[in-house]
């Protein structure tokens, strides 16, 4: 008899947190990456979700809610908010509610009604938090093991995407059927070029890490990062997004910080000179490699900078009329989910052209409008818990368990960036991957002498 030594033994052990966790992520590779509830993806990603969780209560074990309340507490939050918005009012209270009288029929009863101003739509929000919700269940459920894996499974995630995503620079034509992407755009598996940026530039954070905290792979792990943080730049600036640019500095900026220690530790033994050369060889590859993009005119995002003014960009154009229709609906906002029918209710002639306004690209505003004060109460507690578990994981030492919380606090802070144009958050793929950086940061302050990240 052959006898198999115990971590062998662990490793051979079936793991169903694990493997519905990479089921997620599979799920949301193929299907989450659009925001437009009339899209097949959302039918796709949400039935998906809803046999993970069925399955993860069933046969999965307890999952540790405790540990995690902050983070539950947040998300019970988020699904209580469109819940009283979707609770019929009496007509004398409804009445009351500001912009409602644009729906009242003269001469016709008032009869009772939501305070949302749009029911649809705020149920399609409400049925979108499957996403996040199945995404905590699994991580609550987790062991070590899944968070050991979580980083070297979303690089490769992140990986197939930025292929993806070259295949359609390269002209093959490639959309994907279940989102609504514009053909000829590089948007990989979304929808929205700004938030493939985003989730490129995410993956230039997650690479270093994955890199530098494994000490018997780095050898190996290195020269592969070192490529893949080329490649990510490359298909930022592919992408066309001008706020990619910025979230790609950004991200290749925190990532240094990140790893610095570390690199500064593992050249110890080396001259002086070499951490400045490794530094100013870095710097001087990217600079090159986007100077080389720009003059090939391969560099779509540089170029939409230098050729878009910001008086004709429609942002722009309807940020007056986004702000008065906030003001509007203070206290209690439009409801959830209804940005389109509301804009169309005060677009002014100026705005209206062949193509419509869906959003209102800056998600801070976008919550103000649809939720009112509630909305921002939330989305202040949610930025107030961030900031607060922040500074507690960077107060840590820089091993496996902290550089964890801190990734998750770096990945959380892109978003949160991303947000001031954009509605990233929206997004099943961006929901999944908050509430996984969120998990690390709960993680690196409740067990602070365990390790957390990559084999």
């Amino acid at each position: 008899m052959v006898h198999v030594p115990s971590a062998r033994r662990r490793r051979l052990q079936p793991d169903l947190p694990l493997f519905l966790t990479m089921a997620m992520i599979v799920l949301l590779w193929i299907a989450g990456g659009a925001s437009r509830e009339d899209t097949l993806s959302q039918v796709v990603v949400r039935a998906g979700c809803w046999s993970i969780l069925v399955v993860a209560i069933l046969a999965g074990p307890r999952p540790a809610l405790r540990a995690n309340r902050s983070v539950l507490l947040l998300l019970l939050a988020a699904i209580v908010l469109p819940l009283l918005q979707l609770i019929p009012l009496p007509p004398a209270w409804w009445q009351t509610l500001p912009g409602r009288d644009i729906l009242v029929i003269p001469g016709e009863p008032v009869p009772w009604r939501p305070l949302t101003m749009t029911p649809g739509a705020t149920r399609n929000a409400l049925a979108s938090l499957i996403v996040p919700s199945t995404m905590f269940v699994l991580l609550a459920q987790a062991n070590e093991r899944t968070f050991r894996w979580m980083p070297t499974i979303l690089l490769g995630m992140i990986g197939f995407a930025v292929l993806l995503g070259l295949l359609q620079f390269s002209g093959a034509g490639f959309n994907n059927p279940l989102l609504n992407d514009t053909p000829g755009v590089v948007s990989g598996i979304f929808a929205n070029r700004n938030h493939f940026a985003l989730f490129i530039a995410l993956g230039c954070l997650i690479t270093p890490v994955w890199a530098f905290t494994n000490r018997n792979g780095i050898k190996w792990r290195g020269p592969i990062a070192a490529g893949l943080m080329l490649l990510f730049v490359l298909t930022i600036l592919a992408t066309g997004s001008r706020t990619g640019i910025l979230l790609g500095g950004l991200s290749v900026t925190f990532a240094a910080t990140l790893v610095g220690k570390r690199l500064r530790r593992r050249l110890a033994g080396a001259p002086k000179w070499v951490v400045p050369a490794v530094v100013l060889t870095v710097i001087f590859v990217v600079a090159g490699i986007v100077v080389l993009s720009f003059a090939a005119d391969r560099a779509t995002s540089i170029n939409r900078v230098l050729s878009t003014e910001g008086g004709e960009d429609m942002r722009t154009r309807a940020l007056p009329t986004v702000l008065h229709m906030v003001g509007s609906y203070m206290p209690t906002g439009s409801g959830f989910g209804g940005f389109d029918p509301i804009f169309r209710i005060h677009e002014p002639f100026g705005l209206l052209k062949l193509t419509y306004f869906n959003q209102a690209h800056n998600d801070y505003l976008g919550i103000a409008l649809d939720g009112g004060i509630p909305g921002l109460a939330l989305l202040l507690a949610g930025i107030v818990w961030w900031l607060n578990a922040s500074v507690r994981v960077w107060r840590m030492r820089a091993d496996e368990l902290g550089i964890s919380g801190q990734l998750g606090s770096l990945v959380i802070l892109l978003v949160l960036i991303a947000s001031i144009t954009d509605y990233p958050a929206r997004t099943p793929t961006v929901m999944a991957i908050i509430v996984i950086a969120a998990m690390w940061m709960v993680r690196a302050r409740g067990a602070k002498s365990e390790p957390a990240l990559p084999a």
